[in-house]
């Protein structure tokens, strides 16, 4: 598979990332409040143009990857959501893909996050039934680990990533 697949639920759709997704990733990757609990600080332009391409290329290589949110009625960008292989040498995580969410600040606390992570982790389960899903969060990130307890993710260990602790969890159940 080259290209992400279209994924539509009750309130989004979600696309494979596009130049013209540039600007409101930048916007969204470049605010405080997404990046305090992810790498601790506002990412650089180049930084983000970086992961665009990094999503791109996923879904050549891996057949798996990031998709773009978006508000069903508005076209308004959401965020971000997905699955990668980051090759990030935590032997805790063991192999499979890490599920990675993040949204724009302007919908946050509306349940999008969860609605766009119960569609990917169902498009997960259907793709790579054989492959058990991940995902870290950093510990003081409640509503992170929220979303991810309520698609079926529980903590199995905690490791280190760049000089501080994250939890990793696992998908042990469907999503409820």
């Amino acid at each position: 598979m080259s290209e992400a697949p279209h994924i539509e639920t009750e309130r989004l759709t979600l696309d494979g990332h596009r130049l013209e997704d540039f600007t409101d990733c930048l916007a969204m990757w470049t605010e405080p409040e997404v990046t305090r609990f992810i790498g601790g600080k506002p990412s650089t332009e180049q930084e983000v143009w970086f992961r665009l391409l990094r999503y791109v290329g996923h879904w050549s290589i891996e057949g798996f990857g990031f998709w773009v949110a978006r508000e069903k009625t508005s076209g308004r960008f959401v965020g971000e959501v997905g699955f990668a292989e980051q090759k990030r040498g935590i032997e805790q995580a063991g192999q499979g893909p890490e599920l990675g969410y993040a949204l724009a600040p302007w919908c946050h606390g509306r349940g999008l996050a969860t609605e766009a992570v119960r569609a990917v982790v169902a498009w997960g389960d259907a793709h790579f039934p054989e492959r058990r899903t991940w995902c870290l969060i950093n510990p003081e990130a409640k509503a992170s680990i929220g979303v991810a307890e309520k698609c079926g993710y529980r903590e199995f260990a905690r490791a280190p990533l760049f000089g501080s602790q994250v939890i990793l969890l696992k998908r042990v159940a469907a999503p409820a």
